[in-house]
């Protein structure tokens, strides 16, 4: 696999001042946030460039640890944790930190640790409606997609779909490269519809220390 270079070390991504604003604004205002060209093309390119090249997606699963299980009639996507070692995970990375610090000056929400995978959808796979985290039963505080198709078009199919509370109908966002997507994790129901073309994406979470003078966080 080629290890590929998203941009020298000196010269990394740095988070906007806009794109700051305008997430926090959101999140605040109604608890998620779509920012369209969060980064441009020449930094989202080496990332899709990168899904495409992995070759050991597996299938991604329902629950964590012992409890996971894979359940094709709930998602059918297949991931790929990040990693160190790759420079465009890193940068990427590098990019979520600059995000959780600034959340936590604005917002207070305590985020500790982001935690990603690249996700890939092949035709036909999908992601029934669901939330990140269940109030009061985990500490993913805040879910994070960025999108890696440069070629989608209108019919190829998976579009998040956010269901707001409030809101009459769902909220579908095209999984067009460079766009974010901010939400929170324990209050957002979403789906992913069924795709007609290959679809590659960033998935994140972060999370809050679950830790306490009794109990440890083993998932940090």
């Amino acid at each position: 696999m080629t290890n590929l270079s998203f941009c020298p070390d000196s010269d990394r991504v740095r988070l906007s001042d806009a794109h700051l604003a305008t997430l926090v604004s959101a999140l605040e205002a109604r608890g998620w946030a779509v920012i369209d060209n969060f980064l441009h093309e020449e930094h989202w390119r080496p990332l899709a460039v990168r899904a495409k090249t992995i070759e050991d997606y597996r299938r991604a699963g329902i629950g964590r640890g012992t409890d996971l299980q894979v359940m094709s009639a709930i998602r059918r996507d297949r991931i790929h944790w990040l990693e160190e070692v790759e420079a465009a995970d890193r940068h990427w990375l590098a990019l979520m930190e600059q995000v959780r610090v600034g959340v936590n000056r604005e917002l207070f929400l305590g985020l500790f640790e982001y935690e990603s995978h690249f996700a890939y959808y092949p035709p036909g796979a999908f992601y029934l409606r669901h939330v990140d985290a269940f109030k009061g039963e985990g500490n993913r505080r805040l879910s994070t997609v960025l999108y890696l198709n440069g070629d989608w078009q209108p019919g190829d199919g998976g579009e998040l779909v956010l269901y707001p509370e409030g809101y009459h109908a769902g909220i579908a966002i095209a999984p067009r490269a460079g766009t974010l997507v901010a939400f929170l994790s324990e209050d957002l129901p979403h789906e992913v519809l069924e795709t007609r073309a290959e679809r590659y994406s960033i998935a994140g979470w972060f999370r809050i220390n679950g830790s306490d003078s009794v109990h440890l966080d083993t998932a940090l």
